[in-house]
């Protein structure tokens, strides 16, 4: 069985102790691909040479909505000519809208929609972080697509969102990715997301080194290997084996991010 981790932050401190080891855990747990997220472009080198260390994993760059403060003028050149001159680069991001911790909304559209003009010119996807700020990305998306005529694909990461809006963000085009939270005794809107998403939108990640999933949950870190209880839950809300969710989550990813396995 494979799977894909489609968003894993392992350049983190947590990880640079045992980072070999951690690699051993998701070979043995099936997870043959990654996707590295970026928090912003400082990270790049970092994330680079974890990326040469292990041919598995790819990679995305961006500034987070949390960090929109540091944009300036000539980051959107940096992000551009850093996808444009590293083949593994494979998505744009993470970008998106959070309004649960900032409040600087403007300062956040103004670099989530230079971060979308970046991705439609390089005919990349983009890792979409959205916290309480669905029903914004949804109209920035649906304006990029209906008055700039712009293909953009992408996936909402770490979804925690209402059936509803789940359904405005499957009928973008998006893929909808669950991690952690999806086995969380507690988070009913997520798991009714989880069993309704199309089967050919449906992503799975970690989100490490947050959000461990059940049983893991507790622990100081997440990882990749347990991506794969992040697997077991989605099929047992659909009904379906393991193996499916493995099979089709994996072939999404693959189609998304280009990627080979």
């Amino acid at each position: 069985m494979q799977l894909i981790d489609t968003h894993v932050h392992i350049n983190f401190d947590i990880f640079q102790p045992d980072l070999e080891a951690v690699r051993s855990r998701w070979q043995e747990a099936g997870v043959v691909r990654l996707v590295h997220s970026c928090v912003e472009p400082s990270e790049f080198s970092s994330i680079q040479a974890i990326a040469n260390q292990f041919p598995e994993l790819s990679f995305a760059v961006g500034l987070h909505p949390l960090d929109a403060e540091k944009w300036h003028s000539q980051t959107a050149d940096k992000i551009k000519s850093l996808a444009s001159s590293e083949p593994k680069v494979v998505a744009i991001g993470e970008i998106g809208l959070d309004f649960y911790k900032a409040n600087n909304y403007e300062q956040q559209h103004m670099v989530f929609e230079a971060q979308l003009a970046i991705a439609s010119e390089l005919r990349l996807p983009v890792i979409i972080h959205c916290r309480d700020a669905a029903k914004e990305v949804r109209e920035i998306l649906q304006k990029w697509q209906d008055v700039k005529r712009a293909n953009l694909r992408g996936v909402m990461h770490c979804w925690g969102g209402t059936l509803e809006e789940t359904q405005w963000f499957v009928d973008l085009g998006f893929y909808i990715s669950f991690s952690g939270t999806v086995t969380f005794k507690n988070a009913k809107d997520i798991q009714a997301s989880a069993a309704m998403v199309r089967s050919d939108r449906l992503l799975i990640e970690t989100d490490c080194p947050f959000l461990a999933p059940v049983p893991k949950r507790g622990q100081r870190r997440n990882e990749p290997a347990y991506v794969r209880h992040v697997a077991e839950k989605v099929a047992e809300l659909r009904g379906e084996t393991v193996e499916a969710i493995a099979h089709q989550t994996t072939q999404n990813a693959c189609e998304l991010f280009g990627l080979a396995l």
